[in-house]
């Protein structure tokens, strides 16, 4: 598309957007009675209108049933988990038994490194992107520690080429080969949080695979953002939490990932829990564990239904716009932005994009790094109305979500920003 730098040519876009309706569908804060320009979905989504009604109808299934609410509900809680296997199924690429919503992402980190981080000898070590977010590292080199093991000699952090932000693929993967007999599993953010650079996880798997590596990805800042194709890619195990671009409030239920072939391993080592054994057989309170087939078999505890309730309301949302049609509007809403911010940085020197330039390589985010002035600039945006993030020490992290963004937002967005780097260039404009 040829991008044009005017309020017109976004209203355009706007106007021919087909999922704009859907921004009705969230409560978009206010200040001083205006809308935000909400770009913050990568940390905190937005609430759909109808969570409302989700979780009401919850309460009153609670109030009417008490107890019997496990099968008499309108959703029976206890068969919870199953109501949105068949949207996190469609999300994530996988078969609706390889998925499980549960827990919380730390949680599952750990339940699943406790099944796929097996070492043995000096095959004991762990692959990761450098900069992964802060609990990836505390749970592997918690794990690490758990096993005996040294997380200074084991943990293995990939490294962008000097001078640059992104990981190469090409660089990655002569990693894996290099480091091959001693890699006992590689677990990547799918979608790193920092640059929002989306990796090539079908190519990694396949180069772990090939060593004898079991491959998980951390989805925290891809699911719903981003499509997979977790069963198709032969991934062993992912895990992600819900509450950013899934939409499903602070502390929402997360969800694992297992592929089919551990699905029905149930000689796999795990910790084990009353839900995660068979359902049919779970009231009989037998002490010898049976796990479901399928992620169900982790699961430890009762599904926390109002926190899901809340997920499935959100689901309902993605399967009624449809993520082939999210994916192209995020991927000329990013491109907008990129568009207009390299127009002006033609003539300012003061920051730089270090998110892919490939839109196959970004989901919806664009971070920004400031050479100069960036808290400044990032404390007058914030004043203006724009809920951006803040990354220590130099970034500014903005996503553009097509759920509830829009492109006149962006141009919005793009002219303050302009307007605030001419004033770093050129302090007498203060």
């Amino acid at each position: 598309m040829e991008y044009k730098n005017n309020i017109e040519f976004a209203r355009e876009l706007d106007n021919n957007d087909p999922l704009k309706e859907f921004r009705d569908q969230f409560y978009i804060p206010l200040k001083n009675d205006k809308p935000l320009i909400y770009f913050i979905g990568n940390s905190t989504g937005l609430q759909p209108k109808n969570v409302r009604s989700a979780v009401e109808q919850e309460l009153k299934d609670w109030e009417v049933y008490g107890l019997d609410a496990h099968f008499e509900a309108k959703n029976p809680w206890y068969y919870y988990h199953h109501f949105l296997s068949e949207s996190i199924g469609r999300i994530t690429g996988a078969k609706p038994e390889e998925t499980v919503v549960m827990n919380s992402l730390t949680t599952n980190l750990h339940l699943m490194m406790v099944s796929f981080y097996q070492p043995d000898g000096n095959r004991n070590k762990i692959m990761m992107e450098a900069h992964a977010f802060p609990s990836d590292i505390h749970a592997v080199t918690s794990q690490m520690i758990l096993h005996g093991v040294d997380p200074k000699q084991a943990l293995i952090e990939l490294q962008p080429a000097e001078g640059e932000f992104i990981n190469r693929n090409e660089d990655i993967l002569q990693a894996i080969e290099k480091h091959g007999d001693e890699l006992a599993m590689i677990l990547i953010g799918g979608v790193n949080y920092y640059t929002g650079q989306v990796f090539d996880m079908k190519s990694i798997t396949e180069a772990g695979h090939k060593v004898g590596a079991k491959v998980g990805f951390d989805l925290a800042h891809g699911i719903g953002n981003i499509p997979f194709q977790l069963h198709d890619w032969d991934v062993d195990w992912a895990a992600w939490c819900s509450y950013k671009y899934l939409n499903s409030g602070p502390g929402g239920a997360a969800g694992v990932f297992v592929h089919e072939r551990h699905g029905q391993d149930k000689s796999l080592r795990r910790l084990s829990g009353w839900w995660g054994t068979e359902e049919e057989t779970r009231f009989e309170m037998s002490p010898d564990f049976i796990p479901q087939s399928g992620a169900a078999g982790w699961q430890l505890s009762n599904a926390p239904v109002f926190p899901m309730a809340i997920q499935k309301a959100s689901l309902e949302v993605f399967d009624n716009a449809g993520f082939d049609k999210l994916r192209e509007k995020s991927k000329l809403l990013t491109g907008y932005l990129v568009y207009l911010l390299n127009e002006m940085g033609q003539s300012n020197d003061s920051f730089e994009i270090i998110t892919p330039s490939n839109p196959e390589e970004r989901g919806c985010q664009v971070s920004i790094f400031m050479k100069k002035a960036g808290k400044m600039v990032y404390d007058k945006l914030k004043e203006a109305g724009v809920k951006a993030d803040w990354r220590h020490p130099d970034v500014i992290r903005i996503a553009p979500v097509p759920l509830y963004n829009s492109f006149e937002e962006v141009w919005e967005f793009a002219s303050l920003f302009a307007s605030y780097m001419e004033t770093v260039a050129d302090p007498s404009l203060t």
